[in-house]
């Protein structure tokens, strides 16, 4: 299990990334059913770590994509890995193999900058390498939903500050939505106070709790 010696923190949960991803992610922001509209649908992540967020979800999307619709994954992430460490750290779950390989066939040497990569029809990833705060505006796009997806808020504060929550709120389409595995009270508080209306639900293995939810000019939580 990949671990960040900058954060003190693994990647994903011990139980099954993937499967976390699933249940966080995806089910938290009403996906698929929610990018099965005409047009490109948009999600934007904090923390690209090692793919499997997007992998999983380029998987799901294959699986119930419909024409006329495109997907653009937008990520954000400071220390970009290695194509061989996310090769490896991918190699856990075989049911996301053709798209590890095709993401790592693609993926630059150097990482750096702004990547962009054409990976399928209707596909698109991009990968921010630089600061979240820094590099979100740049975008006039606006997102439909987020993955908040940032290590352990006690290690990484910055990542889920209320400076960058308010951000992330102001690039999020009318009725966009978000959803992350942390359920920190200043997290929830954060979110609340950018803007967005919080709910809890149950986590995923041994975590008790998460947190989505969907902008509102009301913060009713």
């Amino acid at each position: 299990m990949p671990y960040s010696r900058e954060f003190g923190d693994h990647f994903y949960c011990r139980e099954d990334g993937r499967l976390e991803c699933g249940h966080v992610f995806l089910q938290g922001n009403g996906l698929p059913e929610r990018w099965r509209k005409p047009g490109t649908f948009r999600i934007g992540e904090l923390g690209f770590g090692t793919g499997l967020n997007f992998c999983e979800t380029w998987r799901q999307w294959k699986a119930t994509r419909v024409e006329g619709i495109a997907l653009h994954f937008i990520s954000f992430e400071r220390f970009p890995m290695q194509a061989g460490e996310i090769g490896r750290a991918l190699s856990h779950w075989p049911e996301v193999d053709a798209e590890r390989q095709a993401l790592c066939a693609s993926w630059p040497e150097q990482p750096s900058g702004r990547i962009d990569l054409d990976l399928a029809v209707g596909v698109r990833l991009t990968v921010v390498c630089g600061s979240a705060l820094e590099e979100i505006v740049h975008f006039s796009a606006m997102f439909d939903a987020w993955y908040l997806d940032g290590f352990a808020p006690r290690r990484n504060p910055d990542m889920w500050s209320e400076e960058l929550m308010r951000l992330v709120f102001d690039k999020t389409a009318d009725g966009g939505t978000f959803a992350t595995y942390a359920a920190a009270g200043f997290v929830r508080r954060n979110l609340q106070g950018a803007g967005f209306a919080v709910e809890r639900r149950p986590g995923f293995g041994s975590k008790r709790e998460m947190l989505c939810g969907v902008k509102s000019t009301s913060g009713v939580a």
